[in-house]
């Protein structure tokens, strides 16, 4: 079945969002709307690594802005922003309004700022030194700026830089490119509300201003208003393709300079797609944490198709969408996890575009492999695992249709036979992938032994126990994809293939251990500092205490691995209990990405997120209600350093959505959710074709966080999972809350997990 477009970048219909925004309210009229609870400067300043960013942008749109500085403690910021092109890591051109000019003009302009205000859809500032007041709002495509100086009189100036690129400045207009990536072109078309006075460029050599008689062109163009209107309007639009597809996609969506405007519209985009969970109950703070994790989930993936049109850097071409809006910048291994499975409640349309565009990725390269970080530049292939199988298996589990499976199933099947696993890399199999097809696991260096494979990326080391369980977990996807399309000789082999994590486990110990390409476990070894800079050398960013869990397809099987539901229960408990070996600055020195700790445990970094939830498999589902509670209330806070880690653009806020809802997926591919403990006394989904699944919990509060009895759609419900089939066509899910535990409830049936098989 074709799948047919449902979501399109349509223009701004302004006078008729005027009027709908006053009536698509969802809350309270004494109650902030969830768009104004949204707070983009949680989490700005990082415990330790990235920060989050105060993203402006409308839902997944091509057009993102933030204010260029190292973090919100910032003094000074870098122009004006234009385009982010990649998730926190790039952006594309700069404004620089100037109230005189220099004898040598640096190429971007440094502003002391105050009073900053950022919301999802808009950005305002006060730039000190040229005195010039900022409104920003933004459209899908393109934006609208409005600078108001304070004394036009006396110098009104705008430069516009390209990194690396050419800008023309001719009439009322600036256009040009940049490149970025490789050899990826970004393209703007920029449009005045009134004639410059004059324009020129900035010499690249000197900084010197250089008037040009009518049209200028230059890395830097510089154009001066005669300072008869106070304010000056610039509409803009960007493109992936060339300027005059930026000049359209502004003109379709922003038909005038009214900022005011523009502004509503896009508060109305966004509250219509925060309006698709609505929360009641909590505290003010906790809704605030709950809308600004759901924000951010809608910053990538980008759609980037233009009037039925797209560039693609994976074969450097302009392709028809086919009716199909094309999606990238994604970062599977953080998002598969839980950003994807919520797409499916929320927006399963625009998930079935996104995974199409997976396979179109995979179509546009010689070997067929399916990407794993899909960018605008091109994947780029970095972390380690195929894990954009389990979303293709997850999406079809839930009863998505909308996309070629059979295709998916083929490339998938591609990518593990011929693909190297070895991480950050895109190439073919070598000797110690093919080593690991042979006897299961990935091989690893002996204490002290040098690497003697070229094909090992220095840094990135050959991470042997987190690529090998990452395969596992990618074999067993994609047998249950061949499940689906009847593929059963296949799927059993998958199936077999996705236990090899056994050739790994150390009965003695109960951690998953490195061995050598002599099947001999790596000794001596300590699970909480081997591996060197990020325990590269064997697990990825993050311990041996967090991929001793790393096994969400079988949780089963864990433990009876480790001897049961005491012994797996006692393990979990010594994860969160462990306290660090060493000082906070030293074992951070060593692995800085596993912030946010509990004991060894960390909030920090996806790989952990499903942790507090295994208590549900052996029979202890309130030491996950207790868990979840404190880890959100402890590290998801509506502050400046209220996020634990590196947020990934979504790939932490979803686990804080999901699970302030009260469930969680812990196994991508399997159409089950594992009940934790709600916040809200209630939640409603608005699922696709006006369903709508509702939660409601009976005196909730961070006092009473234990579920004493739940009701899944009228009937009686004593276990801690539920199915997707459950709530595919809405229900409701009651639960009774309580300040004690109650360790009956849930504790008999626990969730499923892999199919078992005879491994005699």
């Amino acid at each position: 079945m074709k799948l047919k477009t449902l979501y399109k970048m349509a223009p701004l219909a302004l006078g008729l969002v005027l009027s709908a925004c006053s009536s698509s309210s969802i809350v309270r009229s004494d109650e902030p709307a969830p768009v104004e609870l949204v707070n983009p400067y949680m989490g700005n300043i990082s415990h330790l690594l990235v920060p989050t960013y105060p993203t402006v942008h409308l839902p997944n749109s091509m057009l993102r802005v933030y204010p260029e500085r190292a973090d919100y403690t910032g003094e000074v910021i870098k122009g004006l922003p234009i385009v982010v092109t990649n998730h926190r890591e790039q952006s594309a051109f700069n404004l620089s309004p100037l109230s005189s000019l220099s004898d040598s003009l640096p190429r971007v302009a440094t502003y002391m700022y105050d009073s900053e205000r950022i919301k999802p859809y808009s950005y305002s500032v006060y730039l000190l030194e040229p005195k010039v007041q900022v409104e920003f709002a933004p459209s899908h495509q393109s934006a609208l700026y409005q600078l108001t100086y304070d004394a036009p009189e006396q110098g009104q100036w705008v430069m516009m830089s390209s990194r690396s690129g050419e800008l023309t400045a001719e009439d009322n207009s600036i256009s040009g490119y940049q490149i970025i990536g490789d050899s990826t072109r970004v393209y703007v078309y920029m449009e005045f509300d009134c004639k410059p006075k004059s324009t020129g460029v900035r010499d690249a050599q000197s900084g010197r201003f250089v008037l040009a008689d009518s049209t200028a062109r230059g890395e830097s163009v510089v154009v001066e208003f005669d300072g008869k209107q106070q304010s000056l309007y610039m509409r803009y639009g960007i493109s992936f393709i060339s300027v005059e597809q930026a000049k359209r996609n502004v003109l379709r969506e922003i038909q005038s300079f009214e900022i005011d405007m523009v502004t509503k519209a896009a508060r109305h985009e966004w509250s219509k797609a925060l309006g698709k969970i609505e929360v009641e109950g909590g505290t003010e703070s906790e809704r605030s944490v709950f809308y600004t994790s759901l924000y951010r989930t809608y910053e990538r993936m980008i759609n980037i198709s233009e009037d039925g049109h797209y560039y693609s850097a994976t074969d450097g071409q302009i392709h028809e969408d086919e009716g199909t809006p094309f999606y990238t910048d994604d970062w599977i291994w953080d998002t598969y996890l839980a950003v994807h499975p919520l797409r499916i409640l929320i927006d399963p349309i625009r998930q079935q575009h996104m995974l199409t565009s997976y396979l179109r990725v995979a179509d546009q390269t010689k070997e067929g492999w399916l990407p794993t970080f899909p960018e605008v530049t091109g994947d780029t292939h970095r972390m380690n695992g195929n894990h954009g199988i389990a979303s293709f298996a997850d999406a079809h589990a839930k009863g998505m249709t909308g996309f070629d499976l059979g295709k998916a199933y083929e490339a998938a099947k591609r990518t593990m036979a011929e693909k190297s696993f070895l991480p950050w890399t895109r190439i073919p199999k070598g000797p110690l992938s093919k080593y690991m097809d042979e006897h299961g696991y990935f091989p690893g260096l002996r204490i002290g032994e040098k690497e003697s494979d070229p094909r090992v990326t220095n840094w990135e080391k050959r991470q042997s126990v987190a690529v090998s369980l990452a395969a596992h977990y990618d074999y067993w996807a994609l047998g249950e994809i061949a499940k689906q399309l009847g593929h059963d000789e296949e799927a059993k082999e998958y199936l077999r293939k996705s236990y090899d994590y056994r050739k790994l486990f150390n009965f003695k110990t109960s951690f998953f251990h490195p061995k050598d390409d002599k099947g001999k476990f790596i000794m001596p070894f300590d699970y909480e500092l081997s591996g060197g800079l990020g325990v590269r050398d064997y697990y990825d960013e993050n311990n041996a205490y967090t991929y001793r869990w790393d096994l969400k397809h079988n949780p089963a099987d864990l433990i009876h691995l480790m001897g049961g539901n005491t012994n797996f229960i006692n393990n979990l408990d010594e994860t969160f209990r462990t306290p660090l070996s060493m000082s906070k600055w030293q074992f951070y020195s060593q692995i800085p990405d596993q912030t946010g700790n509990v004991g060894q445990f960390s909030m920090g970094n996806e790989p952990s997120m499903h942790i507090p939830y295994l208590y549900n498999y052996a029979g202890a589902p309130w030491r996950t209600q207790r868990a979840v509670r404190k880890l959100i209330g402890s590290w998801f806070r509506n502050d400046l350093m209220g996020v634990p880690g590196d947020e990934d653009g979504g790939g932490l806020s979803a686990f804080v959505v999901f699970s302030m809802m009260g469930f969680y997926p812990v196994t991508p591919g399997m159409p089950v959710y594992n009940i934790g403990a709600p916040f809200f006394s209630k939640v409603t989904i608005h699922l696709s074709g006006d369903r709508r699944f509702v939660i409601t919990a009976q005196d909730v509060s961070a006092e009473n966080k234990y579920i004493q009895s739940a009701r899944l759609n009228g009937k009686p419900l004593n276990k801690a999972w539920f199915k997707h089939s459950d709530i595919a066509d809405g229900g409701t899910l009651e639960f009774v809350m309580g300040n004690r535990p109650n360790p009956e409830w849930g504790s008999k049936t626990p969730p499923p997990s892999a199919d078992k098989i005879d491994l005699k």
